[in-house]
């Protein structure tokens, strides 16, 4: 079950679900124990894997590539630049770049017809349940699956801690 609560845009002051996480993030401990029970790797096997892969996508991508991991999806960098643009293409310098971000695209699957079938890391059977409901005793969901969206409207950035 996921978790979303009401909030208010600043934007336009109407009200929107938000897409909340609960409890402690789950530990790379923990996934390495799910993994090593749905496969024939040990547990030890998939806990090393698992804690170098970030520096595995971090060199392939300051090499300037984009990550593909099948089941997962792509990993790509994006620059914030100052606010100091140059008038022609020759100006242009590294020194414009003052941040990095790592960016992802979950990966999806299509029909024929070119039409998303399914993503990766989103269940097709989310039931969503207001979190408020919850913490009063309600036991009844949201009554809503949104298996293609993140939960948030209005371009607001999500905040995983709610």
């Amino acid at each position: 079950m996921a978790f979303y609560k009401k909030f208010q845009s600043k934007l336009n002051d109407l009200w929107y679900p938000r897409a909340i996480t609960t409890g402690i993030p789950i530990t790379t401990d923990r996934i390495a124990d799910k993994l090593s029970l749905q496969s024939t790797v040990t547990r030890g096997d998939t806990y090393a894997v698992l804690k170098n892969l970030g520096g595995v996508i971090a060199d392939y991508m300051a090499s300037g590539s984009t990550v593909k991991i099948d089941g997962i999806g792509t990993f790509y960098y994006t620059v914030a630049t100052n606010k100091n643009g140059v008038a022609t293409p020759e100006e242009v310098t590294s020194g414009q770049i003052n941040g990095v971000r790592v960016r992802f695209i979950p990966e999806v699957k299509r029909s024929s017809g070119k039409q998303i079938t399914t993503r990766s890391m989103v269940d097709a059977d989310v039931v969503w349940m207001d979190i408020e409901k919850l913490a009063n005793g309600g036991t009844s969901g949201g009554g809503s699956s949104n298996p293609g969206g993140s939960g948030s409207e209005g371009g607001e950035e999500q905040d995983p801690l709610g």
